[in-house]
């Protein structure tokens, strides 16, 4: 029923029309003057911002595009220079045992060859020896048997082989 009556607030009267558009231009003007700036300034700067961040963000996903590529490398390159330096580890190694075993095989025939050297000397100075014990034998046994008459000859032939048993045991 109120609707119907005729009320103030759906057939407003010319004052407050005039009244209304009044304070809203005046609320308008200050609004444009004072406030509109600085929001549209702060909704400027906030895009802004925003593009900023969108355009750092793209920026980063594109270097760390870039690490990755630069990670993989240097991960391709250690692990060939890893390889390079156990390759060359191996070779130095193989070569030093190598060596190992030339310088021990010589060492060894070397030892060898003046271990034979030394055998022969010995060998020779044995000889030597055994024939100046046999000389000295010879002269012994023919002085003996001239000392001794040998009138028979049977007692020359007992004699001798008196001599050379005693020889034959000497050398037992």
């Amino acid at each position: 029923m109120i609707l119907l009556a005729g009320n103030s607030l759906t057939s407003p009267a010319i004052g407050t029309i005039f009244w209304a558009v009044l304070i809203f231009s005046i609320f308008f003007l200050v609004l444009t003057k004072f406030a509109w700036k600085p929001i549209l300034g702060a909704l400027r700067q906030r895009d802004e911002m925003i593009k900023g961040s969108l355009e750092a963000a793209e920026q980063a996903r594109k270097d760390m595009i870039q690490l990755q590529s630069d990670n993989e490398a240097i991960l391709r390159k250690a692990r060939e220079e890893r390889e390079d330096i156990l390759r060359e580890a191996r070779d130095v190694r193989d070569k030093l045992i190598a060596e190992a075993k030339g310088r021990a095989t010589q060492e060894a025939s070397k030892i060898v060859e003046n271990a034979k050297a030394g055998i022969e000397r010995e060998k020779t100075k044995a000889l030597a020896e055994i024939h100046d014990q046999l000389a000295t034998l010879s002269v012994e046994i023919a002085s003996r048997l001239l000392g001794e008459k040998l009138s028979r000859t049977g007692e020359q032939e007992k004699l001798i082989n008196k001599y050379l048993e005693d020889i034959n045991l000497n050398k037992n």
